[in-house]
């Protein structure tokens, strides 16, 4: 008789971990573990020392195992693969075939793809060698190449949890219906994610399609007594996609009508100096922080510190940090696209505007920096709303049951 899922172990790969944007990711294995469940952790790459800087990402990329570094060792990469091509030679040779059947057309993506089907024979290699029951990848890309290809190496099954929008946006190249095919099972971190899997898939796949969401642990996040009620958090990657050329415009026009109001933008990316720029620019520079990095522990702070939070962009899955926010009693203003509507109620926990409209932005920061009752009553309603519907221990508690369905078929 097979042992149980509960007893055996599952692999959990991403193309970097621990990172600091992917907390919720590490959230979700310890919640996994704590529900009985044995997790290895892999990588494809190691993170930057920029995503260490909490004790708990420093303890899981001591225990991570990381598959770029062996890929640039010969010998240590050839014996990987030798010892999946003589324990099973079809398998080898039928995934070496996906690899190159499978993917976009051109030099560059067969290039790729080879490289990915090396990166696939040293994760295979681990997946025996570790008598892993079952292999979860997070995200839908090139990482998630990597686990189908290891999968079929190996024959242990594999799911994935899929995010969007990006892979949306170009199936074919990240072979999407392949994988959504080829999967045990898929979770879905919103409805607005299932239906777009439905649109690229054939229906007899439809059942296996799973809500999951990504959450957080609400006991970890609480608004601090002395709440500065005139400060405007963003927390995300200084970039145009975020819509942050639009926040610091908006911040311009409403300056003149709360005089008080101070912006805290917590993160960092090649745009940031065009940014600052723009600030200086606008004359709002110094209302304006820029706080760069922070630890996980620095941005649940800032959460429960600040008297809105602002998260205008262009394109997201499902984003975590709403999550935050609303569970430290901070209400949002956000744009409405994807599955944000699912986690924001418009006018309960938060603002929904259209993506891209900085009137719509301008407009809703007055009415909410205007009614200290309202943001009260939002901050309450969105805390209760992530207790119940995007709470970790309630998410994990329905994946390890998937791990555990799935791992007796």
């Amino acid at each position: 008789m097979k042992p149980s899922m509960s007893t055996r172990t599952i692999a959990y790969l991403t193309s970097e971990y621990p990172k600091i944007s992917h907390t919720f990711i590490q959230r979700e294995v310890a919640g996994l573990r704590a529900n009985g469940l044995e997790i290895d952790t892999f990588s494809i790459r190691e993170p930057s020392s920029d995503d260490l800087r909490g004790d708990a990402e420093q303890s899981e990329h001591q225990t991570t195992t990381y598959i770029f570094p062996t890929l640039k060792k010969p010998i240590p990469l050839l014996q990987a693969h030798l010892s999946q091509l003589v324990r099973a030679p079809a398998l080898y040779l039928g995934a070496l075939v996906s690899a190159v059947r499978d993917r976009p057309a051109g030099l560059k993506s067969l290039i790729y793809q080879l490289a990915y089907f090396a990166e696939a024979g040293i994760l295979a290699d681990h997946l025996k060698s570790r008598s892993i029951a079952h292999l979860h990848a997070h995200f839908a890309n090139s990482g998630c190449t990597v686990a189908m290809l290891a999968s079929q190496m190996a024959d242990v099954p594999f799911s994935f949890t899929m995010h969007g929008p990006t892979e949306f946006f170009d199936v074919e190249k990240f072979s999407l219906r392949e994988k959504l095919s080829k999967a045990r099972f898929v979770c879905c971190i919103s409805h607005f994610c299932r239906s777009q899997l439905m649109l690229f898939s054939d229906k007899s796949d439809w059942e296996k399609f799973h809500i999951i969401h990504c959450a957080v642990d609400p006991d970890d996040f609480s608004a601090s007594p002395s709440r500065d009620e005139n400060n405007l958090l963003f927390v995300g990657r200084m970039s145009g996609v975020k819509g942050v050329p639009l926040l610091l415009e908006a911040v311009a026009r409403v300056a003149a009508d709360i005089p008080d109001l101070s912006v805290t933008l917590v993160g960092d990316g090649e745009e940031r100096p065009e940014l600052e720029a723009q600030a200086r620019s606008l004359g709002v520079a110094d209302s304006v922080l820029f706080a760069g990095y922070q630890s996980q522990a620095e941005v649940s702070g800032h959460m429960a510190n600040a008297g809105v939070f602002v998260l205008p962009s262009f394109a997201e899955g499902l984003p975590v940090v709403l999550m935050e926010a609303l569970a430290s009693q901070t209400p949002v203003v956000t744009t409405r696209i994807a599955g944000v509507s699912e986690l924001v109620i418009d006018g309960k926990t938060g603002v929904l505007i259209a993506p891209g409209d900085v009137d719509g932005l301008a407009d809703a920061l007055r009415e909410i920096f205007g009614d200290q009752k309202t943001r009260k009553s939002m901050g309450k309603a969105g805390r209760a709303k992530v207790s119940s519907d995007f709470n970790i221990q309630i998410e994990t508690q329905k994946l390890a049951q998937l791990f555990k369905q799935y791992g007796r078929k």
